[in-house]
């Protein structure tokens, strides 16, 4: 009898002990729910990251609104010494609206993340913090040296890109000059990515078109600029990734290449797959992350013509 006691026990603190581990475990795969909107513009400013009299910018605005819809907690800055403090380290994502070196002080004039604040970055989203990059992001820390003619832009430096363009997944070249903005159709490579469940492809997008190079083969493309009837030498080139996911070694990356166009801050379409990927980087949402880009884009590879010099 002592000995049916016994086992009885035994399995019933194994049961409890095997439910206390799965709800710890639970726990620890919750997601945190607070992102840092970091908006520094060491390059050209855009005019939705740009703050006029003290006031908010339209992008910290929108992504608060979409924390308030979605649950999850923002805080905004410009200030790159955030990256010195070790509370960076307690947001589940930063979602980056920047350009060039943010090691400089540059064109807004606000406090410059140090070297050591950039190294912090990468080390957090390799350890699990998610970032998500929009627009200019990817117009940010370009591979040095950086001519004022964007001549080393045009160049392929794979594994020598600079590792934050490495992190992020590709890196800006140019855009359109004339028009600079214009409509394209956007091929959806996943429409059971977060955010943009029912969508169906083509959509069609006015944005400001970057051109890219040096994407990481590793990406899961989202949707692909189609390049047929744009103007401009920049787009004499195969389809591209405009939008993707991949993983930083433990951290979730999203980047979009939208998001120039004041405009598109209140599309139901870019918002809704901006905010799909903040809830995916945070871990608030789950998707499939295969590496799609030969099927995707096949010529993904291509660097496209510079524009003419002007007379």
């Amino acid at each position: 009898m002592s000995e049916f006691k016994n086992r009885r026990e035994f399995l019933r603190a194994a049961t409890l002990t095997g439910a206390g581990l799965a709800l710890s475990n639970r726990l620890l795969a919750a997601p945190n729910k607070s992102v840092l909107v970091f908006t520094k513009s060491s390059g050209f400013e855009h005019a939705v990251v740009k703050r006029v009299d003290g006031k908010p910018c339209i992008m910290d605005d929108v992504v608060t609104e979409l924390g308030n819809k979605h649950g999850f907690k923002v805080e905004v800055t410009k200030d790159g010494r955030i990256f010195d403090e070790k509370r960076i380290h307690s947001f589940g994502a930063v979602v980056f609206f920047t350009t060039g070196d943010l090691t400089t002080l540059g064109t807004d004039g606000k406090p410059p993340m140090s070297p050591k604040g950039k190294e912090a970055l990468l080390d957090a989203v390799r350890g699990g913090m998610g970032f998500i990059g929009v627009h200019a992001a990817s117009d940010t820390f370009h591979t040095p040296p950086d001519p004022e003619d964007r001549s080393n832009r045009y160049v392929a430096h794979g594994d020598q890109q600079d590792p934050y363009l490495r992190m992020v997944g590709a890196e800006f070249i140019t855009h359109g000059r004339e028009p600079r903005l214009q409509d394209a159709n956007l091929i959806v490579n996943d429409a059971k990515f977060p955010g943009l469940e029912g969508v169906t492809s083509p959509v069609s997008f006015n944005e400001e078109w970057y051109s890219m190079k040096d994407f990481m083969p590793d990406l899961h493309v989202i949707l692909t600029l189609d390049t047929q009837g744009l103007k401009g030498e920049c787009y004499q080139r195969a389809p591209y990734p405009v939008t993707w996911a991949r993983m930083h070694g433990k951290g979730r990356v999203f980047y979009t290449a939208m998001g120039d166009r004041p405009e598109n801050w209140k599309n139901e379409f870019f918002l809704n797959s901006l905010a799909g990927g903040i809830r995916w980087s945070i871990g608030d949402a789950s998707a499939q992350l295969d590496a799609n880009l030969k099927q995707a884009a096949p010529g993904y590879a291509e660097i496209p013509p510079k524009f003419p010099e002007k007379k």
